[in-house]
């Protein structure tokens, strides 16, 4: 008998005849012998539908009762599923993250798991019952709902496959798997039937959206074997497994473009030692994370030019920061450009392969794209170019590396 948690996402429960589609495959799932554990995202919709509300109401909604809204849409989708599971004769019983034991610490709408005590879910699946959970939230130590972040249903399912030393983590979706990049920027991409942790923790991380980064550094971390399927048919789909030999001899695995950047620069400043401290740990206190950074060379050893990047959901308050930055030191000015991408090539291969990288600009500047940033690691580049042609970007690394292969 396996122990398998499934995760469903919002589009595979956008609406209550998806759900009983779901409880029909969960219910088979157990019929065959196996102990299920589900965990749902909210209906397709509804957390963008909270966050409207929220704006209405306030441009700068309070993060914890960000928390108490978009965490409702978890919890309405998780009594439906019991419902729809229960309907075709099996024992069924939702959970809130609370109610689970999902600890976090307290950094609102992002906030990371500390511990899973499980104890529920394990009574639950000793008297038979298929526990259904609310994904994408927990508590922190004052027993305040946290979240966390987009797409963090992925990170509670795989925690919780780590915490119960699941057989299995299936991450069902509305793709069939994990593509060499996005089938609607490059119709000819092709579905992976294996990739490394590294590889995919690289892709999710820089805009691929099929995982959430924490998930797959959890399933790395705890070795859960995780799966990406489809919900809407039976297609094996996407391993996410440990390297091997096999993986290091293909140079680019996949290409991931992220149009949720600001890149934000801060001219003039004083160059010497700790300014630059300053600046990203008065950014870091704020709980925004700061992605690629670039400081120019030095005028006359006197002043420079540092320019960063941000989520474009945090670069309002990353700007004020600078702003308050640059008035405190005297700088020049700052600026803020929206209006850019980043597009990343991955690849284990790129550790015993050369000249990888100088593909990649010679490929970009051919087509008349300009490169603002670069950011480099073992298996990835990431370049930030204008957002207005990102989309070309990916479809000439595409081509270029050839992922439409085998």
């Amino acid at each position: 008998m396996k122990l398998i948690v499934q995760k469903y996402g919002g589009t595979s429960v956008k609406d209550t005849e998806r759900i009983k589609a779901v409880a029909r495959r969960v219910v088979e799932r157990a019929a065959e012998g196996n102990k299920v554990i589900v965990v749902v995202s909210a209906m397709a919709g509804e957390t963008d539908k909270f966050i409207k509300f929220a704006n209405e109401i306030t441009s700068r909604p309070d993060e914890r009762e960000m928390d108490m809204l978009l965490s409702s849409g978890e919890r309405v989708t998780s009594a439906l599923m019991a419902m729809a599971i229960q309907a075709l004769g099996r024992k069924a019983i939702s959970f809130t993250g609370r109610q689970v034991g999902i600890f976090t610490d307290s950094s609102h709408t992002k906030a990371l798991i500390d511990h899973i005590e499980a104890g529920r879910l394990k009574s639950a699946l000793g008297h038979d019952k298929i526990p259904v959970v609310a994904g994408f939230q927990g508590i922190n130590e004052y027993s305040d709902v946290t979240t966390l972040g987009r797409g963090g249903s992925d990170t509670t399912a795989v925690a919780i496959a780590a915490a119960l030393k699941a057989d299995l983590c299936e991450i069902y979706t509305d793709v069939d798997g994990v593509y060499t990049t996005d089938p609607r920027i490059v119709p000819e991409a092709r579905k992976m039937t294996r990739i490394s942790y590294d590889e995919m923790l690289e892709m999710a991380s820089l805009g691929a959206k099929v995982l959430h980064g924490r998930s797959v550094e959890f399933a790395k971390k705890f070795n859960v074997p995780l799966v990406v399927r489809s919900s809407y048919n039976d297609s094996p789909g996407t391993l996410v497994t440990k390297e091997d030999g096999e993986m290091e001899k293909v140079v680019v695995t996949g290409v991931a473009q992220d149009k949720n950047q600001a890149r934000i620069t801060i001219m003039g400043m004083p160059d010497r030692p700790g300014i630059a401290a300053s600046l990203f740990n008065k950014i870091a206190a704020a709980n925004v994370n700061v992605d690629m950074i670039v400081q120019n060379i030095s005028h006359d050893d006197q002043a420079t030019d540092i320019s960063f990047t941000v989520s474009k959901t945090d670069g309002d308050k990353a700007f004020e920061i600078a702003q308050q930055v640059s008035d405190k030191l005297g700088t020049s000015g700052v600026n803020m450009n929206p209006d850019v991408a980043k597009v990343s090539i991955i690849g284990v291969g790129m550790q015993s392969h050369f000249g990888v990288a100088a593909t990649m600009f010679e490929t970009l500047s051919q087509a008349g794209i300009n490169i603002m940033m670069i950011s480099t690691s073992e298996i990835k580049i990431s370049c930030v170019v204008a957002a207005s042609q990102s989309e070309q970007a990916v479809r000439e690394l595409h081509t270029v590396f050839e992922l439409a292969k085998e």
